[in-house]
């Protein structure tokens, strides 16, 4: 009932409008996590499902963090990433890179159904990371959520074709020819 009129309260109980920057970033990392639940019902491996798991959980932290006003509320510990987060994830992104054959050439979203889904959590958390910015050219943002957001997206990147890979399933490349 309180936002009825285009308003909600950010942590701390200051009032916006539901078009602020804020609410538009923090509502973007809350539609990639609800992708991020879809994509873990695709069958990952066990690492990634806890990865996947993990990252939810971090991305309830940054909408934490996004939703904190500090020059009114002071941040809560629990709406704090660390660089370890940011190594959990660079370390995944490493041993998946490994995995699968280089790249030579631009990659079409698709291929199985976890790797199309990986490619639509990479999209919408590029998506994030621009709104995001445009928070941070505002107010300060912790660079450890910037990195975490900037890494995330390359890490679905790798995860949609590590599941192509273990699938046997080719990859689509752009035909610049479009034949």
């Amino acid at each position: 009932m309180t936002g009825d009129k285009g308003t909600t309260s950010l942590v701390g109980g200051q009032r916006t409008t539901k078009n602020d920057p804020r609410l538009e970033a923090y509502g973007t990392v809350d539609e990639l996590n609800a992708h991020i639940g879809l994509l873990r019902q695709t069958g990952n491996r066990s690492e990634d499902d806890a990865l996947l798991l993990f990252i939810q959980n971090k991305l309830f932290v940054i909408g934490s963090y996004l939703a904190t006003d500090t020059s009114f509320t002071q941040l809560r510990e629990a709406s704090r990433l660390c660089p370890e987060d940011i190594a959990r994830i660079e370390d995944r992104i490493d041993t998946l890179d490994a995995t699968v054959p280089p790249l030579h050439a631009f990659l079409l979203p698709g291929g199985t159904a976890a790797a199309a889904q990986a490619h639509i959590c990479r999209t919408v958390c590029r998506r994030a990371e621009r709104r995001i910015c445009q928070v941070a050219q505002e107010v300060l943002v912790d660079e450890n959520i910037m990195k975490f957001i900037n890494r995330l997206s390359d890490y679905f990147f790798v995860l949609a074709r590590f599941n192509n890979y273990t699938a046997k399933q080719d990859e689509i490349f752009w035909d610049k020819d479009c034949k």
